[in-house]
């Protein structure tokens, strides 16, 4: 089982995957944890060239290119194998992320980054995907000052990026939850627990 973690910077998505993480390890369940990009040699590179602020040059296009190729290793690389040894797998960030901050942020047609993460992908798709969602003044007081590359892009970007997080949601409710990321990361860990335990109970 594959469930992402999503939302702006600053919705406190990585927070919850540990927690996510730590409850299922006290639960006796097999999980793996993996970000995208990273979690392996090639997506730490990729990693490091999309956010570092001393990169060079890199327009929406390229970007979104570059963040598949990373995503393709990991899904090969990581996701993948551990999905078929019976394992769950719990990812901060996948390919709607790239749909949110290269097609609705920038510009990109929605249609081909999904065409693109199809074939990054080998067509693997969440089980589920949690959307943090929280007011971009609020999210940006979080991140603070020390902001990587895509997180110094201003307030006016990440109004589309969470505009686009919760468009895709109401395109797919069976699949994705929104949660209100604003309430203390205990209350909202609550709320996580519970729609994982729903899955896990199936």
């Amino acid at each position: 089982m594959l469930i992402v973690f999503e939302g702006a910077d600053g919705c406190g998505k990585s927070t919850q995957i540990k927690l996510c993480r730590d409850w299922m390890i006290e639960r006796g369940i097999d999980v793996v944890v993996c970000r995208d990009p990273g979690s392996t040699p090639l997506g730490e590179r990729v990693r490091d060239l999309l956010l570092n602020h001393d990169s060079c040059d890199i327009g929406h296009r390229a970007e979104m290119l570059l963040f598949m190729t990373a995503r393709a290793q990991l899904v090969e690389e990581i996701i993948r194998p551990n999905l078929t040894a019976g394992k769950i797998v719990l990812c901060d960030r996948f390919y709607l992320s790239t749909v949110v901050y290269q097609g609705y942020a920038g510009e990109i047609p929605i249609s081909e980054i999904y065409q693109i993460a199809e074939i990054a992908t080998n067509a693997l798709k969440p089980e589920l995907t949690l959307i943090f969602d929280l007011d971009v003044n609020t999210a940006l007081q979080r991140v603070g000052a020390q902001r990587d590359r895509l997180e110094s892009r201003g307030p006016a970007y990440f109004e589309k990026v969470r505009e686009g997080f919760l468009a895709e949601a109401k395109n797919n409710p069976g699949q994705t939850l929104v949660l209100d990321a604003r309430p203390a990361a205990a209350e909202v860990h609550a709320q996580v627990k519970h729609k994982i335990a729903e899955i896990l109970g199936r």
